[in-house]
């Protein structure tokens, strides 16, 4: 009995150590972390303007970007293998994506696209992380934040000078009739 019991307990044991020493375990810990806080960057835009894809679902998609790229990464898998996971977590995440993709009536106007688009690179974001490519990660979250927060501030100035030529058009084509 005693030996039975022993067994139980070293399997159980050994199925739990999966991370073998500390400093693997460390950069578990700091890859999920730095890819649920770059994610989290991107999701406070989509927060912000009401998008019901917003800081946890960016979190959860660039964690899980991250894991679907350590777990091959602790196993030992070539770099072929490590291809067709990458584009397989692409092919998935490309379906979350679709699904925050909206037509309007007749088809004429979609929405989504911007939400569908930080979905998408959140997760390269979260593969880049999980290949121990933080600095990249960092920079191109960076430069995503830049076309979220900088860029609607210069396109709203454009759509406004769109919209006072039109109105003066619309003046001197209804002072003519």
């Amino acid at each position: 009995m005693n030996d039975a019991l022993s067994q139980i307990g070293n399997t159980i044991i050994s199925e739990f150590s999966d991370l073998n020493d500390l400093s693997e375990m460390t950069i578990v810990v700091v890859r999920l972390l730095v890819a649920a806080v770059l994610g989290g960057l991107l999701g406070l835009e989509r927060e912000q303007q009401g998008k019901s894809a917003g800081i946890r679902t960016h979190m959860l998609v660039s964690m899980g970007a991250a894991l679907f790229i350590l777990i091959p990464q602790q196993a030992g898998i070539t770099d072929a293998e490590m291809s067709r996971v990458i584009q397989g977590v692409i092919a998935g995440i490309g379906f979350l994506c679709a699904g925050t993709i909206i037509n309007g009536n007749n088809g004429q106007k979609a929405t989504g696209l911007t939400t569908a688009a930080g979905i998408w690179f959140t997760a390269a974001i979260g593969i880049a992380v999980g290949l121990g490519q933080e600095q990249t990660a960092i920079l191109c979250t960076a430069l995503a934040w830049i076309v979220l927060f900088v860029v609607p501030i210069f396109s709203r100035s454009i759509d406004l000078k769109k919209t006072r030529s039109l109105s003066s058009r619309e003046e001197h084509t209804n002072t003519d009739d």
